[in-house]
């Protein structure tokens, strides 16, 4: 679907911008004086006889009450019993409605932002290969895929770690290492939040558990890299010999070939594991050893990207990678891995390189094409530019880099103006889910991505002070902006048509019947076959175990949720989706305070422009 700019002319911020809210607006406003002099109306004789003439007092013998005329005493008898009369009129009622329960109508419930990023965090934990620690967790896994990538020949370790993609036992190192890249961008801008809730550390450990397997998967030693290790284990479609789709087995059962796939080319691969392991530097500075192991990868899996002779989409023609995890296109990781790179080493050239007018022009980055603003996994432009925007911000480099950034700013605007309803940009359920991947399977994962970015930008806004953007001329105040991020997250954990949640085991209704090999199949120590397994992905009861924190697929576009285990769209969750869900949940959670960590990110650059030399020294004859 192509879009048309509906907001028309140039999205500006204007940081002068002021809002004033009613209370101090009325604090603010002059008393009327004259709407305190005494107002001339026309009175009527009587009014006229109450203000100008005194009332003569006489003693009456009777009283008036309407209809009939009667004595002091007798008015007094009739008044005595009128009270009496209101009194047990409406004494019991009173009594009953303040002693009997109330009934009234529930609040709509709290989210828990920050319990549901503690779960969610565990879901990575479920999804590890190797090896596992002792510390992991989990209680029904246990060390898998120990023989994987055993004839690579780049270390003795082979290909054995890492993390299982989704409900199957591929390792798919595409989305991997976007994964890593999200989970250490999330890190980085909301330490404070991590530590304030106890999940610092499990952090970065899930993180390096994904950044040591991917300095594995390509000759991290070598002055030059000329291949790179994929994927591990797949399927082709249709396939009716053992492998990681046909068979249902827990990792730890595992007994069918896993076939390693290698590429000599693949930008788009290159770019993402470069930002990844750039992204990761930066959180792992207090290790200066391993963070500075981690740029060296970076930088040489980038110029293994700019290769002139290796530009072709690392799945292309392989069926066991483009029916899965097929790339659309490498420029937007040039870009990302370029932003990235820059953050952590300061150099440059590579603010240059992303911020080329050509990048954005291949990558069609400035084209009002409604699906490049969805972040995703294939796609790290809406993502890139607001990285890019974040250095317009807070730094301001200006020439030569102004002129893309602020196109890029302007577009990170259109991009969160895309994602508000009354634009009608996109598609909306009637349960109020933006339909980001318009209509298709899975959906929740690009709702969560989008949710972070907003909730990011909202943050990057408030810490410049700024309070809105603009929508054409249209202002939109940043609280419309972040209630379009809680709506979508309070979605995903239950505020929705099928009142579940979506994350399993936060709340008490969520998926019981998960696409999920490990967690479908119980530990009662009995082996079962490739084809022995059937029985329990076939099954109608609930998983034996419940993979805590895993984002399934989600409902479809009419709000409805199937939860069978068969139907891997609805129930199947994945590594880069759970990686979008931590994210934006960090950014939701008030633990450990409000806002971002402005300068961390910036620890590594140099000044922009050269330092003030010191001043003469004064002159002595």
């Amino acid at each position: 679907m192509h879009s048309a700019n509906h907001w028309g002319g140039s999205f500006e911020i204007y940081s002068g911008a002021e809002s004033t809210t009613d209370d101090e607006k009325s604090r603010n406003i002059e008393w009327d004086k004259a709407a305190l002099q005494p107002q001339h109306h026309h009175l009527d004789e009587t009014q006229q006889s109450w203000l100008l003439y005194p009332e003569e007092i006489k003693k009456k013998k009777y009283v008036d009450l309407g209809c009939v005329s009667c004595s002091h005493k007798a008015a007094w008898k009739w008044t005595l019993f009128a009270f009496v009369f209101q009194l047990l009129l409406i004494a019991p009622p009173t009594i009953l409605a303040k002693t009997l329960p109330q009934h009234e109508s529930k609040p709509p419930p709290a989210y828990n932002y920050t319990l549901a990023l503690q779960k969610a965090l565990l879901f990575f934990n479920a999804q590890k290969s190797g090896k596992l620690p002792k510390n992991n967790g989990i209680p029904w896994r246990g060390d898998s895929g120990l023989q994987d990538g055993n004839d690579t020949g780049f270390s003795k370790e082979g290909l054995v770690g890492g993390y299982y993609d989704a409900g199957d036992n591929a390792k798919f190192h595409f989305p991997m290492a976007f994964s890593m890249t999200m989970l250490s961008w999330s890190v980085i801008e909301y330490r404070q939040k991590y530590e304030a809730i106890g999940e610092y550390q499990h952090t970065r450990d899930l993180i390096r558990w994904g950044t040591d397997y991917l300095l594995l998967t390509f000759n991290s030693s070598a002055r030059k890299i000329d291949i790179i290790y994929c994927q591990v284990g797949g399927s082709l479609i249709g396939s009716r010999v053992p492998d990681d789709h046909y068979c249902w087995q827990r990792p730890e059962d595992m007994d069918y070939p896993r076939p390693v796939q290698v590429v000599n080319s693949g930008p788009d691969l290159a770019g993402e594991m470069a930002a990844a392991l750039a992204a990761a530097s930066i959180v792992f500075r207090d290790n200066k050893a391993y963070s500075e192991k981690l740029v060296r990868g970076a930088a040489k899996l980038y110029a293994f990207a700019r290769d002139f002779s290796r530009r072709r989409a690392y799945s292309s023609g392989n069926d066991y990678i483009a029916t899965f995890y097929n790339s659309s296109g490498y420029y937007d990781e040039y870009i990302w891995g370029a932003t990235w790179l820059y953050y952590a080493t300061g150099n440059i050239s590579y603010l240059e390189l992303a911020t080329q007018p050509g990048f954005a022009k291949h990558s069609k980055a400035l084209s009002r094409v409604s699906y490049l603003s969805v972040p995703s996994w294939d796609n790290k432009l809406p993502a890139a530019m607001l990285l890019l925007t974040r250095s317009r911000l807070f730094l301001t480099p200006g020439y030569p880099y102004e002129e893309m950034l602020r196109v890029y700013h302007e577009k990170t605007e259109l991009n969160m103006c895309s994602y508000l309803q009354q634009f009608n940009e996109f598609n909306w359920t009637k349960g109020g889910m933006i339909k980001l991947n318009q209509g298709r399977p899975q959906p929740l994962q690009y709702v969560a991505n989008a949710a972070f970015l907003a909730s990011l930008y909202v943050d990057y806004l408030n810490a410049t002070g700024v309070p809105g953007l603009f929508c054409g001329p249209r202002f939109i105040p940043l609280d419309l902006l972040r209630s379009f991020a809680t709506s979508q997250i309070n979605y995903i954990l239950g505020d929705n048509p099928m009142k579940m949640s979506y994350v399993v085991g936060y709340g008490t209704k969520f998926p019981r019947h998960v696409h999920h090999r490990g967690a479908s199949t119980p530990t009662d120590k009995t082996r079962y076959s490739c084809t022995g397994g059937w029985k329990w992905r076939d099954s109608s009861k609930p998983n034996p175990h419940n993979i805590t924190g895993a984002m399934v697929g989600g409902p479809d576009g009419f709000d409805q949720f199937h939860d069978v285990r068969t139907n891997y769209n609805f129930t199947e969750p994945t590594l880069a989706g759970n990686a979008g869900l931590v994210a934006a949940l960090a950014s939701l959670t008030s633990s450990g305070g409000i806002g971002i960590d402005k300068n961390s990110i910036f620890a590594a650059l140099p000044p922009l422009y050269p330092p003030t030399p010191p001043p003469l020294p004064a002159w002595k004859p």
